[in-house]
């Protein structure tokens, strides 16, 4: 070995807890990353820099308790330490849950807050309202969700069927299909997208060129015709002339017709409007 190379190797080397066991083939701001293990028993990388001058003499553990042995961290309490290591060589601790079940956890996992359970308290089953009465809703089924929201199929006392969002109905918003309000505020979903949107006649502030669905595209020097549907933007295409895309953001509406009529025949939806 060269001397040069001689001075760069560190293997073997103490820094305070610290113990430098091999070269690794990182590199941070053109120091060499070395594999250290702490006293404690945990394993760190560190960069040249930071062993020589002093300012990392530990794995972190003389600024924390180095037991966590029956600590509780949320529903979590702390068993032992095992000698089993994370990817990066942390510790692991076996825990148990109030829950009953034990897991192995990294001390940062369980200081940071972020992890207070074994996972039992995370991923609960949705509650299920088929039966429940919400005002003048009973809820029939669930639909699925609607951006991102779930919603349920529920029928109003006064006969008609809606779709209405799982939160609407628990804070009290939606008590029953809309017939104790005007009939225009009744809204339907089939398949994630609202049939009174697909029809409606109101244009956004945003448009600037009077048409739903319409707008001129600079770069492209053409008129674009655009639908939403089941909360996708369907492109309908490019045009030179203003009126061909109007007229081909009408083709479009016809084109999803079959939404509606899927949803009580089109004429009743006529009607409800």
């Amino acid at each position: 070995m060269r001397g040069e190379d001689m001075k760069r190797e560190l293997t073997g080397k103490r820094y305070g807890k610290l113990t430098v066991l091999n070269k690794t083939d990182k590199r941070k701001n053109g120091c060499i990353i070395w594999h250290c293990r702490c006293d404690c028993g945990n394993e760190i990388e560190l960069s040249s820099r930071k062993l020589k001058n002093g300012v990392t003499n530990s794995c972190g553990c003389e600024a924390r308790p180095s037991d966590l042995t029956g600590q509780r961290f949320g529903s979590l309490t702390v068993l032992e330490q095992t000698d089993q290591r994370t990817a990066n060589r942390s510790v692991l601790w076996r825990c148990r849950c109030d829950c009953g079940k034990e897991v192995l956890l990294a001390r940062n996992v369980l200081t940071s807050g972020n992890t207070t359970s074994c996972g039992c308290g995370v991923h609960k089953e949705p509650e299920d309202l088929t039966g429940k009465r919400f005002g003048k809703l009973t809820v029939i089924s669930y639909q699925g969700k609607v951006n991102g929201h779930r919603t349920w199929n529920c029928r109003c006392d006064c006969g008609k069927t809606t779709v209405v969002r799982e939160s609407n109905l628990k804070n009290g918003l939606s008590k029953s299909c809309g017939c104790e309000h005007s009939p225009k505020k009744i809204l339907h979903f089939v398949d994630g997208t609202c049939l009174e949107h697909l029809q409606t006649s109101h244009i956004s502030k945003a448009n600037t060129s009077g048409a739903r669905g319409v707008y001129f595209n600079k770069q492209r020097k053409k008129w674009i015709a655009q639908i939403m549907f089941q909360g996708k933007c369907h492109y309908l295409g490019g045009f030179d002339d203003f009126d061909e895309a109007v007229e081909a953001r009408k083709q479009g509406e016809e084109m999803f017709l079959d939404v509606l009529r899927a949803h009580q025949g089109e004429k009743q939806f006529q009607a409800e409007k």
